[in-house]
């Protein structure tokens, strides 16, 4: 039971991790690449985002119901408590991502008329999107590092069968 448990919490982690990773430095850079900054890129990205973000607390939820079995069939408990407790910023980071930054950035965009790279960087929208974009970056960017927070820490775990 205990591997099983070890192996559903390695796999929701790297999961979500390897998803961020992904999406950060092969996704989105590619998109851009290939599309430019225009609306079917913007698609893209929030689509993928979107569902990128749903995995992730499916696999966040996994993870902590495993934690917290267990949390609860092992005596020595290590560093448990510390590994839910990221995992729940991770699901609140992307959940705050999700439920607030992304939809403030579109209504940016369509203030901006559909297309935020048609309108001059002095754009009252094209500020606000720059700067939301820029703390989406920064909140999601946390939530890769928490991450590999919890697999530093799943990795100094005593091998308990």
């Amino acid at each position: 039971m205990n591997t099983l448990l070890r192996a559903l919490r390695l796999l929701a982690i790297v999961i979500w991790v390897g998803g961020l990773i992904f999406f950060a430095f092969v996704e989105a850079p590619t998109a851009f690449k290939v599309m430019g900054a225009n609306s079917q890129f913007a698609l893209l990205i929030n689509w993928s985002l979107a569902k990128l973000n749903e995995v992730g607390h499916l696999c966040g939820f996994v993870f902590i119901l495993a934690t917290l079995v267990t949390r609860y069939r092992q005596a020595h408990r290590t560093n448990l408590t510390a590994q839910m407790v990221l995992v729940l910023l991770m699901i609140l980071a992307t959940g705050y991502v999700q439920a607030s930054i992304i939809p403030s950035m579109e209504r940016d965009r369509a203030a901006a008329g559909g297309d935020i790279a048609s309108v001059p960087a002095s754009n009252p929208a094209r500020i606000d999107f720059d700067r939301l974009h820029a703390l989406s970056e920064k909140v999601e960017g946390s939530a890769l590092f928490l991450g590999i927070g919890v697999v530093l820490l799943m990795a100094v775990e005593p091998r308990l069968l």
